[in-house]
Parts: C-alpha cells; sequence; structure tokens
C-alpha cells in the first residue's frame, strides 16, 4: 500500500519529536534525499544527522529529521528518447528496461510510467505497479518516420501532469542521446517544472556518436540541477550495468528534511548541503520553489 501524504507527515514528525524538534501542524518542511560518495565514488551508507550540513540561500538551516531508510515508496518515469538517432539503440535499451523495472519496483509499493518522445510526446501507461502493463508499454516504444526530438516537452509534460501529484520520493530515468530538436519548451523551464515536482532526474547517454559534447552538456545539466544523477554506456559500462548503477544509488538515499528560518525573500531557494568529512561529496537538489 501507498503511503499517504498525512501517514508521510506523522511519520516525519514522530521523528523529528524524538530528535527534541517541535513542530507545528502547518509548518513548512523542506525535505532532501541525498547520496554520499567518497573519493572513490563508492556509496557512504553509515553516516548520522551530525555528519551534515544544510545551507539556504547561503544561511544554516537545522535538520530537523533524518533517516538513513530507503523504505519510502517511490515514483518512477521512464522517459525514452524515440528519435530517428536512437534507432540503433532503442532494442538493448528496451530489453535493459525490462530487467530494470523487475528489479526495482516493489509490489504495493512503488509506481512506475512509460513516456516515449520524438515527434511528440506520449505517455504509453498511467502510474502503476503491474509488470505486464509496463512490458508492454515498452514493447510499443517504435521509431518514427519524422525526425524530430521533444526532450525538454517531455520533462516538462512528465513533471506537470504526472510527478507534482505523487508525493515521496520521485524520479525520472532518462535514455537519450541528449539532443532536443523543436520542444517548445525551454532547458531551463523544463528543470524548473522538475524541481517544482520534486522530482530527480538520472540521465542515461546512450549513443552511437562519441563526440557527442551538447548531448553530454544538457543531460549533465539536466541530472546536476535536479539532484540525480548523469551516465555514459559504453564498452565498458553497458546498458545494464547503468541500471544496476542506478538502482543501487536509489537505494542507497538519506532522507533529511529542515524548516527554514525565515517565511519571505525570493520564490526559488538555493539548497547546500555538505559533509563535514572532507574527502566525502554529497549530492541532492540544487533547491526548490516555496
Amino acid at each position: 500500500m501507498r503511503i499517504s501524504r498525512r501517514e508521510l507527515l506523522v511519520s516525519m514528525f514522530a521523528r523529528a519529536v524524538a530528535q527534541d524538534a517541535t513542530f507545528s501542524a502547518d509548518v513548512k518542511i523542506v525535505n532532501l534525499f541525498a547520496t554520499v560518495r567518497d573519493r572513490n565514488s563508492h556509496f557512504v551508507k553509515d553516516l548520522t544527522k551530525d555528519d551534515f550540513e544544510v545551507q539556504e540561500d547561503g544561511r544554516p538551516q537545522t535538520i530537523r529529521y533524518f533517516s538513513r531508510e530507503t523504505d519510502l515508496p517511490l515514483t518512477l518515469g521512464l522517459l525514452v528518447d524515440t528519435s530517428r538517432s536512437q534507432r540503433r539503440v532503442l532494442e538493448p535499451e528496451r530489453r535493459a528496461s525490462y530487467t530494470f523495472l523487475e528489479k526495482m519496483l516493489r509490489p504495493e509499493k512503488d509506481l512506475a510510467f512509460v513516456m516515449s518522445f520524438d515527434i511528440r510526446v506520449r505517455k504509453l501507461t498511467g502510474l502503476t505497479s503491474d509488470k505486464p502493463t509496463l512490458t508492454a508499454a515498452l514493447d510499443a516504444l517504435k521509431i518514427p518516420v519524422l525526425a524530430s526530438t521533444l526532450l525538454f516537452d517531455a520533462v516538462k509534460e512528465g513533471s506537470e501532469q504526472t510527478m507534482r501529484k505523487q508525493k515521496g520520493r520521485k524520479a525520472f530515468i532518462m535514455l537519450s542521446d541528449g539532443g532536443d530538436v523543436r520542444s517548445r519548451t525551454r532547458i531551463g523551464t523544463a528543470i524548473e517544472y522538475a524541481q517544482r515536482a520534486d522530482t530527480a532526474i538520472y540521465c542515461i547517454l546512450f549513443t552511437e556518436r562519441s563526440r557527442d559534447f551538447r548531448g553530454r552538456r544538457i543531460l549533465r545539466r539536466l541530472s546536476s540541477e535536479t539532484g540525480g544523477g548523469y551516465y555514459e554506456v559504453s564498452d565498458d559500462q553497458p546498458i545494464e550495468k547503468v541500471y544496476d548503477l542506478i538502482q543501487e544509488e536509489l537505494r542507497s538515499q538519506y532522507s533529511l528534511g529542515y524548516t527554514p528560518d525565515r517565511a519571505d525573500g525570493a520564490a526559488y531557494r538555493k539548497i547546500g548541503l555538505t559533509v563535514k568529512q572532507k574527502d566525502l561529496t554529497a549530492r541532492t537538489r540544487d533547491g526548490y520553489y516555496r
């Protein structure tokens, strides 16, 4: 069963009380999901609240609740580039996606949907945990005759129409070469929609064009500004291995929360999360809209 917003807040409040923090029922809580890596890029999973420091617009904040649990429901959106530039990689993407969703989704807890983008954006299934339904959606992926890649439009539509309505942990898995052709949405606007929906973007660069620097820049920006991750498929790191890395990352998150020390100021608040140990690096979203 999915955890409701009320149940999630009650759980958060209970943790906060146990840590001698006091809340009112209508207080603003900023939720962060973060991963920490050491200098060898290994996930660090044994930190405590006291190991972290949070700033908002440069102002130190008090972490009110903290957990290393990864049991919260997860909502996944699989955004697949089906433009003509992907025609040689679509089949391995499809096969690896079957396995990823089979491993990642927990029945009665996690949900996923599949969306494709090329000359248009198509949502191939609504949110579901039903594996046959998701398999059928992946089977329906196909390359159109005409050329166009509405990548930024897909991020906007998936964020606004689906993710913004969901609670808990949310992430897009985007398979693409990073090219955008004819989107009405600009990259900055697409990122804003994802941030407003509290959705991290995990980008997988899968392309035959080894020197596609622009695509890399686009996918890196989408992932870094939303608190997700960026991966490249290569001979040494096939798509199956990339999916394993993303699965590990999504199961290695810390959950942190704080109440902002001021209610006024800009609509967009910049977040800075650091770990006191200098050889460790924390990653979370760049900010939020109040």
